[in-house]
């Protein structure tokens, strides 16, 4: 098979041709650091490959897995052992893992071979995969744009074709983000089903990995693989099965959409996101759904809910960095005060210091209630809004984020706007619930624009075979394929 013939194929239908024959997990394997070799220079997707012992996985594969000979990458704070697990910091450059994350085992079990790890903002605290102590990734199609954050590096390798699929981890909207900015579907599951053993922490109480893909298909079937409850993740909880058959027979006729007036119309989403959105609200409309704008009050105050309880969580998981048990340690410390202060004043970087001193901020005794625990009643009111919506609603829509992918060096230059462009994802965050983040559009200057689509928790199925009609047949109806987007899963 053709190279090109080859990267035509979603990873669904390459497992289909690995299993019968028509292709070898070795070529497909080939293709990909091919690929790599290519482009790896500009892109900086990776943080670190592993092409030998990829190798020998794929001429060692069993054929019976649903993801069989699936080249996939993973994002560097998923651990699998024997290989670094840095998550993009000073602080854990050279640690290596010593057991794979049970997501990560499941994707292996079904024949998935593992390309590399991925490059990511420091411990997931970024929108842009700048603040990556190994440097910044590109975006695919604008090497002075950015691919989005924090999973960046994961859909960077996605779009470029140097990963048929990749897994991310989404706190605030890291998964969501950066699939729209490159033009992918980014799935974030109901908080729990996939489990976290394995997953370095950011936030503990919203982080969940999840798929980026280049179809809705593909999103499902590593759903499918990757959902279960783990006995070593007391969160996990268990989850039924995506069907991709009513996948692909769902009819949004006479489903209630609600649209969440204050992320569509908010001042700060640009006019064509904007134009995007509402061509997918009249496209559903015309299909049969009934849709209709939805107030919300709370999510005015999402993105402050969000950095207090996020920053707190994240202050706390990152204590155990103390140049004592691992990762980095300064040289030269005279006592233990100091052996603390140098080496986490050397090992992270600036914008995971501005967290953890905004999570210390928060949980001081001073401001813990005034802070912290109005935070956690504004979650829950959120969280209860949410379900109040979904009484009336099948499905939520807003837009992914405000703005197409930004130039390289804005994040930096005004972190407060940073934190604001996580407006549209991290309400479906806050709340647990399931979002999915779909191809809609492009702008002028031939950027991805992406919608997001939000269900009930455990409501996967609901938001994947929304998203695979959109897929399907707005594609073809708006020409977004033709723009870069692929309504079947190739590139």
């Amino acid at each position: 098979m053709e190279k090109e013939e080859l990267f035509s194929l979603p990873a669904y239908a390459l497992a289909e041709a690995v299993q019968n024959q028509k292709v070898t997990a070795e070529e497909a394997l080939d293709a990909v650091f091919q690929r790599i070799e290519e482009r790896e220079s500009d892109l900086h997707a990776y943080i670190s490959t592993r092409k030998e012992a990829a190798q020998i996985e794929a001429r060692n594969l069993k054929m019976q897995g649903k993801l069989s000979g699936v080249p996939v990458a993973i994002k560097d704070n998923l651990m699998l052992s024997g290989e670094k697990t840095t998550c993009g910091s000073k602080m854990l450059q050279e640690y290596v893992a010593p057991y794979t994350a049970t997501c990560v085992r499941k994707l292996q079990d079904s024949g998935c071979v593992i390309v590399g790890k991925t490059n990511m903002d420091e411990f997931g605290m970024g929108v842009s995969t700048e603040t990556s102590f190994f440097g910044a990734t590109s975006h695919p199609k604008a090497p002075s744009f950015v691919p989005g954050g924090s999973s960046g590096g994961a859909a960077a390798a996605v779009a470029s074709g140097e990963a048929w699929a990749a897994v991310g981890t989404d706190t605030g909207g890291s998964i969501r983000q950066p699939a729209a900015f490159c033009g992918l579907v980014g799935l974030r599951p109901t908080y729990g089903t996939i489990s976290r053993h394995g997953l370095v922490a950011f936030a503990s109480s919203m982080d969940i990995a999840g798929p980026i893909t280049r179809s809705v298909k593909d999103s499902a079937l590593f759903f499918n693989v990757m959902h279960g409850q783990d006995p070593k993740d007391q969160t996990s909880v268990p989850s039924d099965d995506v069907s991709l058959d009513q996948i692909e027979q769902y009819s949004v006729k006479g489903k209630r959409i609600g649209v969440l007036r204050e992320l569509l119309e908010s001042k700060d989403v640009d006019e064509e996101v904007s134009q995007a959105v509402r061509g997918v609200m009249d496209f559903y409309e015309r299909s049969g759904a009934v849709v209709e704008m939805v107030d919300m009050s709370l999510l005015d105050h999402a993105v402050a809910i969000y950095y207090v309880l996020s920053s707190a969580e994240a202050s706390s998981n990152l204590a155990r960095y103390d140049g004592v048990r691992y990762g980095f340690r300064a040289e030269g410390c005279r006592n233990p005060d100091e052996l603390y202060t140098k080496t986490r004043s050397e090992g992270f970087g600036l914008e995971v210091k501005r967290r953890i001193l905004l999570g210390n901020y928060v949980l001081s005794s001073e401001h813990f209630e005034d802070c912290f625990r109005q935070a956690e009643r504004a979650r829950e009111m959120m969280r209860r809004e949410f379900s109040h919506a979904f009484s009336k609603y099948d499905l939520l829509l807003s837009p992914v984020s405000a703005t197409t992918a930004p130039h390289k060096g804005k994040a930096a230059a005004d972190p407060l706007a940073s934190y604001l462009s996580d407006l549209c994802t991290v309400p479906a965050s806050l709340a647990g619930i399931p979002a999915i983040s779909v191809p809609c559009g492009q702008s002028r200057s031939g950027m991805p624009i992406g919608v997001q689509l939000m269900a009930d928790r455990f409501g996967e199925q609901e938001i994947l075979g929304a998203a695979r009609v959109l897929e399907r047949e707005y594609y073809s109806e708006t020409d977004i394929a033709g723009k870069g987007a692929s309504s079947d899963g190739g590139i």
